[in-house]
């Protein structure tokens, strides 16, 4: 079996999810969408998804899901912006709010996201 660095298995993954992504989706709205990766917004419950973007919810508690999760794509593509970064992994990286991106993942749950992606069986170190 390939061993490979886990910054490494970040930059292939990175790479093939920008294949998926454009201006107007996110990651996080591709995997939940396409039932990929982390499952994006779609691994939380309604529950979890109005706690975690509690300053969306709470401007209009009428908001539904599908709303919250418009409004959080298009957060996440915005921050993407403006922090110069290429998908919302390497932003929540950084800002630990809605995820924790990267660091949600362990070296070898990143094995198995990089062989679903790209079919090569590798080990993460």
């Amino acid at each position: 079996m390939e061993t490979m660095a886990r910054e490494e298995a970040i930059t292939l993954l990175r790479s093939e999810f920008l294949k998926l992504v454009d201006d107007e989706s996110s990651l996080c709205k591709v995997a939940a969408e396409k039932g990929i990766f982390c499952k994006g917004f779609q691994r939380f419950s309604d529950f979890e998804i109005r706690k975690r973007y509690r300053w969306i919810a709470r401007k209009d508690r009428r908001y539904t899901r599908g709303e919250i999760e418009d409004l959080a794509n298009r957060w996440q593509i915005a921050r993407q912006d403006v922090d110069e970064l290429p998908i919302a992994c390497d932003v929540q990286q950084l800002e630990h709010d809605s995820c924790r991106g990267w660091d949600d993942f362990s070296n070898e749950e990143l094995g198995k996201f990089v062989e679903q992606t790209t079919g090569r069986k590798v080990a993460v170190e």
